[in-house]
């Protein structure tokens, strides 16, 4: 076998791919395993025909396939650190949500709650002053966003329909199975109060 060249040593020709020389070599490595000489020899002859082929490359003999000489153009790109979240809700929806600061949920937060505050301890007619001065405070809030004057009255108000309306029905619904300490007038300006913070503080 010393007689041989690297690679008659390995069982392959010249032309035979940088594949075909790495399975003779391991072929050979398991044929010959224990036999430390021989694995001596094989290696070497291995080393020589990668030292030989890296020669030819330099010299232009042998064209490097464009996946080994350019590994970059098959890399997968490296995924985003910070994944950036698809918006996938309607546009005209984006048109009314807001990304509110933290004054603009406290402060109108603060007003809502001592209207509710003054209608649970005072007489009931503090509801009459209680509610326009809740839509006075989304009409105020909603206005400053982007003065749209129209827009900011139709959600104001449509704010203070709904919450009279659904609160009414939701005290009707829950007095049945809950004792209400609250009367129907009570119970929906408190809702109607909190759907206006809302309205205030997240829409625009």
């Amino acid at each position: 076998m010393s007689e041989q060249n690297p690679y008659e040593q390995l069982g392959v020709t010249e032309n035979s791919s940088f594949d075909e020389i790495q399975a003779a070599r391991n072929r050979l490595f398991a044929e010959f395993k224990g036999d430390s000489k021989q694995l001596e020899k094989l290696e070497a002859a291995y080393d020589a025909v990668l030292m030989e082929r890296l020669r030819m490359r330099q010299e232009g003999k042998i064209k490097v396939p464009d996946r080994i000489r350019f590994p970059e153009k098959l890399a997968e790109p490296a995924p985003s650190s910070t994944p950036t979240l698809v918006n996938r809700s309607p546009a005209w929806l984006q048109r009314f949500i807001d990304t509110p600061s933290r004054s603009d949920i406290l402060l109108p937060g603060g007003i809502m709650a001592a209207l509710i505050v003054l209608i649970i301890v005072t007489p009931p007619t503090s509801v009459q002053i209680a509610l326009p001065l809740a839509v006075a405070s989304t009409l105020y809030f909603l206005y400053r966003k982007e003065q749209k004057l129209g827009r900011t009255v139709l959600l104001s108000f449509a704010g203070l329909i709904a919450g009279i309306l659904v609160g009414g029905l939701l005290y009707n619904a829950l007095r049945t199975s809950i004792n209400l300490s609250v009367g129907v007038d009570v119970f929906a300006s408190i809702f109607t109060f909190v759907l206006l913070w809302l309205i205030s503080s997240f829409l625009r």
